[in-house]
Formats: structure tokens, C-alpha cells, sequence
């Protein structure tokens, strides 16, 4: 029989908690995404039994309804009509969720959520930049060939553009058009105007004259504080603009008088201000960088930065270092506080005792290696903690050494062992590494102990050996990836054994035949919804929002056998534990245990991959 579809409205709004507790409402290909004001006066459980209504959840700050594809849209225009609201766009409610965030939250966020999808481009470019020098230190003639110039120009291009890609990164943050964001970062470099980089040398700039303010006819170059606030004004006039221009018009006045007005404000307040502001932190950064204190002490707390999720924000200091210099000095403090937590958890893989310490321990610590190190910190050494100390201690030393030593490189995004080929001075490199990791590796062996197992009793069972944490890949997005949350045999999503996670209604990706009862964070991210019952937990982060469903119909078995260690709105990095639970008394129980990974905005994402890489 078909679906009533203004039945299934109203019995939506009915358990809403009445108009006023609807901030927003929007729908996708299969979803309708509401914001409300307070969920505590939402029927969770009469959604559910709504006709129509085939699962819910919470994620980035929605409430989220499965609807289905040809199924949404119809109950949306009921919804519409019965609720009296108007239509909002998928970013209109985005933008409504991510306002009920703390202001400070916010802050810290978008240097992330705008540096992370770019990371790539970045890093391909720096370690090739590293590459192309380092050539002719060898190869004296390959500097003065057609390859060097043809390798340099590829090489280099994604930081002499880098304020385009900054924009169009920060007009998807902002919700607003990636396009007018590419011509707001040109803009900032265009031909037209004075290289930044070559300004010091110029006995005058030219001027323009615009009403009462002295523009400098001075390019962006390797800014980025300017850019992002540049586009968030961008965006902030598009979408009012949007909202106040008739649709006849709206296609050429908007966008018209959405630059004009940005390109306006940007060159007369906004880069004149914010570029010198910039330029006083960098300046701040490169005196903690280059002195001898200011290196140890942020190869210290570097480690603490990591636990708070802070760390994206380096990136900006990072980037004005290259573009001013052409040198990161910033990048030998993450290396040697990187490494040195390599360090203390390699040293906790060789004196423990325990199994599944060591089973966690050494794929951690190589991880760690690589610049890696969530799964060491919050596997092994935070919960320890004095190996985490050990790497604190062993992190400020190899501070110190990288500023005696005045390493650097042209690239950031990468430290450790990658980040090899792009240093300055490979030998000196290698050398700080191994005063940081050894530190910590012998301060490990000193302070840390490990407390000794309880007893057993003579009847009981010896335990299973524990699996390790998977570190495969199951789904990649251009934002990043999800490691295999469950250790255990990954199948195809069309494989597990319901029809609801198999059809993709809730969204692509893959199901796990699970080896062992825990479920680890499958990247950093923030907990946007745990179940009541733990056995379910959504996260989002780097773009994606992730379902994670432990077992078929297993809702039914209200908490036992499950038990969760985090709640909504923590901070979760890659390796730590989210749920436990047991396989067995879900078999016995009549279920499933193949727990779903569910990308559940695959549709909202161009380009994603699922399946084991």
C-alpha cells in the first residue's frame, strides 16, 4: 500500500516537540535533516514507529529521519505545509546546527575544516619541492635543466596558489559558492597587483585611492587568515543577498554585487588589518621556533595540543613560514614531539607483558613514526601516562636540538620519517629524530612500570588473545579516510544482513563479521550520537558523518552485552575505544553480530571510495 505521506508529516511534527522546537528543516536523497532547539522534547521513540519513518539518528547536529529515495521529498512538501515553515537548503541546516556550537568551539574548528581537505595538495607538492632541491645538491647540472624548471614549476604551483585553494576550501566550510570563492582567492593574487613576496625590495608601492582609504596595490601571497575571513564575508553576503534579491534577478545581482562588495572590504580592512596581524603571530612563531626555550617548550606541550584536537591549527602558522621564507621551522617541533611519542610507545611494546598491550603498541608506534600518533597517545601512552610524560620530556629535547641544528623545511602536513626527503639537512634530521625518540624510549623504560596482572583463579578460562586495532581503510573521502572500526572480517555492504543496511538507505559503505567485541574510533572526529543502549554510535569529522551499528536488531536487546565509554559531544581520536560488547550473547540472543559502517552523507560527497585499502 503507498505511504500517506501527509499522515507521515503530521506524526513527524507531532513528536517534534511543537513548532518552536524546529530551528530548521531540509531533506536529502533519502533523509529529512531537521535542527531542533531541544531534544529532550523530542519522541524518539514515536518517531521510530512512524510509518514511512525507516530509521533516525543524530549527527553533526541534526536530527536526521530515513526516509528513501522518491519517498523524502513528497513527505518534506507535507512537512512544509503542515508545519508552516519554509524550505531550507542541506547548507541552511548545517549552518543552523553549526551555530548551536560554542563560539570558541567554532574558532577552533575551521582552521581544520578548511586545511584538511587541501592537506593533500600540500603535502604532494612540499615533499616534491623537497625532492626537486635536494636534486642538484647531488647532481650539480640538474639545476640549470629544462627538468629542474619543468619539476619546480609543477612542483611549487600549489603555494603560489594557495590563497585560491584556501578559498574555495573556506566557501565550502561557509556554506557559500566554491566559484565565487576561487575568484575572491584570485583576486588576492591577481596579476594585476604587487607580489607579495617581492614588496621589500620596492622604494614605493603604488596606490589606489578609494573614497578615504590608501589601498596598496599589494597582492595576498601566501596569506591565509586574510583569505578565510575574506570568503566567511563572501558568504555571509551571498547567502543574504540570496535571501533579499528576487529569483529573476538573483542569477547576476547576486554574484555581482557579492565580489564587489568582498573585494571592497577585503583590500580596505580586511587584508590591511588581519594580514599585519597574521605577520605578528607568524613573527611570534618563528622567535618560539628559532629560540632554544620556545622550541623545547613547544616540543613539550605539542603532545597536549594533539589530546585537545588542536593541532590542525599549526597549519596556518606553517604555511605563512613557507610563504615568507620558504622554510618551516615550525615542522622539526612536530617532527621531534611526534617521534618521541614513537619512542615511549615502542618502549611499552618491549616491556610489556601483556598481549594485548603489545598487540596495540607496536602498530601504534609505527603509526607514530610516520606522524601518526592518535593511535600511540590514546592507545598506549595518555592511558599510561608517564610513557606520555617520557614523550613530552623526550619531545622538548628534540626541540631544542632542531633549533640548534636551524632545521626546516619547504613543506607542512607531514612529520616523522616522511617528512625525510623535504628537510633541509637529512643527516641533522635523522639525528634529532633519534635524540627524541631515544629520550623518550629510555625515560619510558625508567618511569614506567607495568602493573602486574590479578591473579586467576585456578577454574577460570584463559582469555583470548586480543586482535589488533585494524588499521585498513574502508571508506575514503577526498576530506579523508575511515579505518576499519572492528577487527574482523569486512564484507560488502550489500552482504549484511538486513535490508535496511544493505540497500543503502542509510547510506554506503560496509559491514564487518566482527573478530572481536570492540568497536575503536575510525578517525578523529566528534561523538554526535551514542545510543542509550551503546549499540550504535554516530561521529562525524573531516566532512563525514559516520554510522556505526553493532549487530542486526540488536536495539532489542536494550544494553546487554554492550557497554559504551564515551557520550555525546566528546572529542575522539583514531584508535580509541567507543564500544564494547559481547558476540556470543548476541548470537544467543537470535542476532546478528556483523556490525554496519555506514557513511550516512555519502550522498552528499563527491568522490568517496568504499571498501578494504
Amino acid at each position: 500500500m503507498a505511504l500517506n505521506y501527509r499522515k507521515c508529516a503530521e506524526e513527524i511534527f507531532a513528536n517534534l516537540g511543537g513548532k518552536d522546537n524546529i530551528v530548521s528543516a531540509a531533506h536529502c536523497a533519502t533523509r529529512l535533516r531537521l535542527v531542533i532547539a531541544d531534544n529532550s522534547k523530542v519522541n524518539s521513540k514515536a518517531l521510530e514507529d512512524v510509518e514511512g519513518v525507516k530509521g533516525m539518528f543524530e549527527s553533526n547536529g541534526q536530527l536526521q529521519l530515513i526516509i528513501g529515495t522518491g519517498t523524502v521529498n513528497k513527505v518534506y512538501d507535507e512537512f512544509l505545509a503542515v508545519t508552516g515553515l519554509t524550505a531550507a537548503s542541506k547548507a541552511e541546516v548545517k549552518e543552523a546546527a553549526a551555530s548551536r556550537m560554542p563560539w570558541w568551539k567554532k574558532i577552533l574548528k575551521t582552521p581544520g575544516d578548511v586545511f584538511v581537505p587541501i592537506l593533500p595538495a600540500i603535502v604532494a607538492s612540499g615533499l616534491m619541492m623537497g625532492i626537486v632541491e635536494a636534486i642538484p645538491k647531488f647532481i650539480p647540472a640538474f639545476g640549470s635543466s629544462d627538468w629542474f624548471s619543468f619539476l619546480d614549476l609543477v612542483a611549487n604551483t600549489a603555494f603560489v596558489c594557495l590563497p585560491v585553494l584556501v578559498a574555495i576550501s573556506a566557501a565550502r566550510v561557509f556554506g557559500g559558492n566554491i566559484f565565487l570563492g576561487g575568484v575572491i582567492g584570485f583576486l588576492m593574487i591577481h596579476p594585476s597587483l604587487i607580489n607579495a613576496w617581492s614588496v621589500g625590495g620596492m622604494e614605493s608601492i603604488p596606490v589606489w585611492k578609494l573614497f578615504f582609504f590608501n589601498v596598496q596595490q599589494v597582492g595576498y601571497q601566501g596569506h591565509v587568515i586574510p583569505v578565510i575571513l575574506a570568503v566567511l564575508l563572501m558568504s555571509t553576503v551571498e547567502k543574504w543577498l540570496h535571501k533579499k534579491v528576487p529569483e529573476v534577478i538573483d542569477l547576476f545581482v547576486t554574484p555581482l554585487c557579492t565580489v564587489l562588495v568582498t573585494a571592497f572590504i577585503t583590500f580596505t580592512i580586511i587584508g590591511p588589518i588581519f594580514s599585519v596581524l597574521e605577520n605578528w603571530v607568524l613573527a611570534g612563531a618563528k622567535w618560539l621556533a628559532s629560540s632554544l626555550i620556545g622550541s623545547a617548550v613547544m616540543g613539550a606541550i605539542y603532545p597536549w595540543t594533539v589530546v585537545m584536537g588542536l593541532h590542525h591549527m599549526y597549519n596556518v602558522i606553517e604555511a605563512g613560514m613557507i610563504s615568507s621564507t620558504g622554510l618551516n621551522t615550525w615542522m622539526p617541533i612536530a617532527s621531534a614531539a611526534n617521534f618521541a611519542q614513537f619512542g615511549a610507545c615502542l618502549a611499552v611494546f618491549f616491556i610489556a607483558k601483556n598481549q594485548k598491550t603489545k598487540s596495540v603498541a607496536l602498530p601504534a608506534s609505527l603509526s607514530a613514526s610516520l606522524g601518526i600518533t592518535e593511535p600511540a597517545i590514546f592507545g598506549i601512552n595518555f592511558r599510561f601516562m608517564k610513557p606520555f610524560i617520557a614523550g613530552m620530556i623526550g619531545g622538548a629535547v628534540g626541540s631544542l636540538a632542531g633549533a640548534i641544528f636551524k632545521l626546516g623545511a619547504p613543506v607542512y602536513g607531514v612529520t616523522g620519517i616522511p617528512a625525510i626527503p623535504a628537510v633541509n639537512n637529512v643527516p641533522l634530521y635523522l639525528l634529532q629524530l633519534l635524540i627524541s625518540g631515544g629520550v623518550a624510549f629510555l625515560l619510558t623504560f625508567i618511569l614506567w612500570k607495568e602493573d602486574k596482572p590479578e591473579e586467576k583463579k585456578a577454574d577460570a578460562a584463559p582469555a583470548a588473545p586480543a586482535a589488533a586495532i585494524p588499521t585498513a581503510s574502508v571508506i575514503r573521502v577526498p576530506g579523508g579516510e575511515v579505518i576499519q572500526p572492528v577487527p574482523g572480517k569486512v564484507i560488502a555492504r550489500d552482504e549484511i544482513p538486513d535490508e535496511t543496511f544493505a540497500t543503502g538507505v542509510l547510506g554506503d559503505g560496509v559491514g564487518v563479521d566482527p573478530s572481536e567485541g570492540v568497536v575503536y574510533a575510525p578517525f578523529d572526529g566528534e561523538i554526535s550520537s551514542i545510543f542509550d543502549t551503546n549499540h550504535a554510535v554516530s561521529l562525524e569529522g573531516n566532512g563525514m558523518e559516520l554510522l556505526i551499528h553493532v549487530g542486526v536488531d540488536t536495539v532489542n536487546m536494550k544494553g546487554d552485552g554492550f557497554k559504551g565509554f564515551v557520550s555525546d559531544g566528546d572529542q575522539v581520536k583514531a584508535g580509541q575505544k567507543l564500544i564494547e560488547f559481547d558476540i556470543e550473547k548476541i548470537k544467543k540472543a537470535g542476532y546478528s553480530p556483523v556490525v554496519a559502517v555506514l557513511l550516512t552523507n555519502s550522498d552528499d560527497i563527491d568522490g568517496y571510495e568504499v571498501g578494504v585499502k
